[in-house]
């Protein structure tokens, strides 16, 4: 199980998403570029002294992301026709999540083989990256046997 990040433009999501893998033992691709600079200080906040040891790959952009992934990729999106609950999660899944602002390319939405959607109430666009991630990695670690002890 990965955590995948396309284009982010938060530093202080990343940062918590960095402390959530960390904790979780979850490996993270960031796909450049990014909407902020590597060395800003609410990275460094938001992902506190985890950012050091969480195991952390980052990609020049997403053809350099796809050379190397191995897994099927689950875009969680808004636009997901496949809900959280129905969602069939599978050990070498790559979580991937669109940037804050703009999403995922129609390029990367069409490559995902797996589209869900974190179903809220009527009203509400969407939730916070870093808690859609937090939300999205327990169910699929939960459903693959992925918890530690």
């Amino acid at each position: 199980m990965r955590i995948a990040l396309y284009q982010p433009d938060q530093a202080g999501n990343v940062g918590a998403i960095l402390r959530l893998a960390a904790c979780l033992g979850t490996p993270v691709d960031i796909i450049e570029p990014c909407g902020f600079a590597w060395s800003d200080r609410a990275l460094k906040r938001a992902g506190m002294d985890y950012t050091a040891i969480a195991n952390l790959t980052r990609h020049e952009d997403w053809s350099g992301f796809e050379r190397q992934a191995s897994g099927r990729l689950a875009l969680l999106t808004t636009k997901g026709g496949t809900l959280l609950r129905d969602a069939a999660f599978e050990r070498d899944d790559i979580l991937l999540f669109g940037s804050e602002s703009t999403g995922v390319s129609s390029e990367v939405h069409d490559r995902a083989a797996l589209r869900v959607r974190i179903p809220q109430v009527e009203g509400t666009r969407s939730l916070n990256i870093a808690i859609a991630a937090g939300i999205a990695l327990a169910e699929a670690l939960r459903q693959t046997g992925g918890w530690g002890e």
